[in-house]
């Protein structure tokens, strides 16, 4: 439970972060910055500051990593909308592969992930240098950590900063991911006998655990032929090459050999309600083995970015939240749901506690005012949307003038729902997206309703729209089978791969509206299916770019972006860090 963990992110108020890339002189300094204030006696708060990146935006904010893995694929775009959202086009860049290296997504998750690096060296150094009983265990912590941070950084820059964090008189070294990713499989591995089994020593899924590193090495070898043969014209990726030096089999055995000891391990099991991976209380659920924990409280409160960022601003759970607008689903992606609307990881609909179904098709009248707002005052009223991907005509309360909910009794009234920027537009979140001109995601403003949305995150109306308690995960038992899932496909054996897949759609069970069916067996499998099934589980979870490329997928033409050329796979080292004249930027870009 997140109250139990010692890593508190209470102890980061006794800190100040420093990350200034354009001030420093010293050339070592200026892509990992020193971090003051944390000292060699406490390597338990230096540890938090390095988990603390985690949750800080990096991995919970929707214009952050999200923005580069979600928005560049078909799962995801930002659209002007409007008056809404242009920004400089810096949204729309990312799903029309316009970016540069001056773009601010660009550049802003840059300074985040090695400011993580630079968090894990202070946490390394604080942890070795400390006479703390647990210094071990607190360095396996921080090294696995930082090889997270740097991995992600090889995924989307293809080359990341790192400095021997023992060597005081180390220089910078500039790392390639077609050579790096070897070693941080070997590093990773080698931190195994060091780290906790989750639920000893005081951990939990907020922490790096042996569970943690099985996850994340499964990730890693399944990615390792693309780090390896990044700009391969035909995507035509050695899965099957012989695996790192000291392992045995190939990359694909190794990714069924981690898989299989999550799978296998009795520590963790699918829940058959998909939706509640996401829910405001998800803190003890049973499938997350690496998330990042977050808390609504008074030092930094939780981002509920994933679910504010599709809802409309007349969605509201209470009152006092309401969504804005922004991100929807493509065509293409919701297209290839034909077939399985009733998979019950694509809708739910919510019940009240009196029987009453909120079915968001016009029926509905009013649903009851029972549940409230936790630590509203005075008390709000909380309405519960559906769940899931939602298309079409949209219902739910209006908000008067008198800044309350408007009711029916002691219920709340639901009714057809418009538009706030665009008063006379139905609420209409059609899956099909009609752009003026195709190559351009720009909406007029009677037309920023279109796009299918995703509900998948529970909206937390707690705390104000951009907090949450929901932990986002980064490594979930659903996961851990379709990796496996892949790799036993990619080694031709079908039957087992569908086997995994069918246990993740038999397992999930629909509400109890539709007689808690459980979803259907596949019959046959093919690639194709195989990258679908991979956006069913997966979808909005920040792994569809990586998925895209592993499946020759990236490159292609979509809604609002043309067919790319490989060196898009990668995006550029920001301008600001080629002026410094230590690294040179990637292949294919000025």
């Amino acid at each position: 439970m997140k109250t139990k963990t010692f890593l508190s992110i209470k102890f980061l108020t006794l800190f100040s972060f420093i990350f200034l890339l354009n001030s420093c002189t010293d050339l070592d300094e200026v892509f990992l910055d020193e971090i003051p204030g944390n000292t060699v006696s406490d390597p338990a708060g230096s540890l938090a500051a390095a988990y603390d990146r985690l949750g800080d935006g990096t991995f919970v904010d929707h214009g952050a990593i999200f923005a580069m893995q979600e928005y560049t694929t078909d799962e995801a775009i930002l659209p002007t909308r409007g008056s809404d959202w242009g920004d400089g086009g810096k949204w729309r860049d990312m799903h029309e592969f316009t970016w540069s290296s001056t773009n601010s997504i660009i550049v802003g998750n840059w300074d985040l992930l090695t400011n993580g690096i630079t968090r894990c060296i202070t946490a390394i150094q604080s942890a070795e240098q400390s006479s703390n009983p647990e210094k071990k265990l607190f360095a396996a912590e921080a090294k696995a950590l930082m090889a997270f941070y740097m991995y992600t950084t090889l995924d989307l820059y293809g080359q990341a900063p790192y400095k021997d964090p023992m060597d005081p008189k180390a220089t910078l070294q500039i790392l390639k991911a077609d050579t790096q990713i070897d070693k941080l499989i070997t590093d990773v591995e080698a931190l195994i006998p060091d780290l906790a089994d989750i639920g000893t020593q005081r951990t939990y899924q907020g922490r790096f655990t042996k569970q943690a590193a099985y996850a994340f090495l499964a990730n890693m070898y399944l990615n390792r032929a693309v780090f390896k043969d990044r700009y391969n014209a035909s995507s035509n990726f050695n899965f099957n090459e012989p695996a790192v030096t000291g392992s045995t089999g190939t990359d694909m055995d190794r990714v069924i050999y981690y898989t299989s000891l999550l799978i296998d391990s009795g520590k963790f099991s699918l829940e058959s309600d998909f939706f509640k991976n996401f829910a405001r209380d998800n803190n003890n659920g049973k499938e997350l083995i690496f998330a990042i924990s977050q808390k609504i409280d008074y030092i930094r409160n939780g981002s509920n970015s994933f679910a504010y960022v599709c809802m409309e601003r007349n969605q509201r759970a209470s009152a006092a939240n309401r969504g804005t607008n922004a991100a929807c689903i493509t065509p293409e992606f919701y297209a290839s749901w034909d077939g399985n609307h009733d998979d019950p990881r694509f809708e739910q609909h919510y019940q009240y506690a009196d029987g009453t179904w909120f079915m968001n098709d016009g029926t509905d009248v009013s649903v009851p005012a029972t549940d409230i707002v936790p630590k509203s005052s005075p008390a709000l009223p909380w309405f519960h949307f559906n769940r899931g991907i939602q298309a079409g005509l949209q219902y739910g309360p209006i908000l008067l003038p008198s800044g309350s909910l408007e009711m029916v009794g002691n219920r709340i009234k639901v009714s057809p729902l418009f538009m706030e920027k665009s008063t006379g537009t139905r609420m209409n979140f059609t899956p099909s997206l009609t752009f003026a001109d195709p190559t351009k995601s720009v909406f007029a403003q009677n037309e920023i309703n279109q796009g299918a949305r995703v509900f998948k995150y529970e909206f937390d109306p707690e705390g104000g729209n951009g907090n949450s308690n929901v932990d986002i995960p980064l490594f979930r038992l659903g996961g851990i089978y379709t990796m496996r899932a892949e790799a036993y496909f990619r080694k031709g054996a079908v039957g087992a791969a569908m086997d995994d897949l069918n246990k993740l759609r038999t397992s999930r069970k629909r509400e109890s509206l539709y007689a808690n069916a459980p979803g259907k067996a596949l019959t046959a499998l093919d690639s194709e299916q195989l990258y679908k099934e991979l956006g069913f589980e997966l979808y909005w979870e920040l792994q569809r770019r990586p998925q895209s490329i592993r499946f020759g997928k990236f490159d292609l033409a979509g809604t609002a972006k043309a067919a790319s050329q490989p060196f898009r796979r990668l995006f550029p080292i920001p301008q600001t860090v080629i002026d410094q004249k230590v690294f040179k930027q990637n292949q294919g870009y000025n």
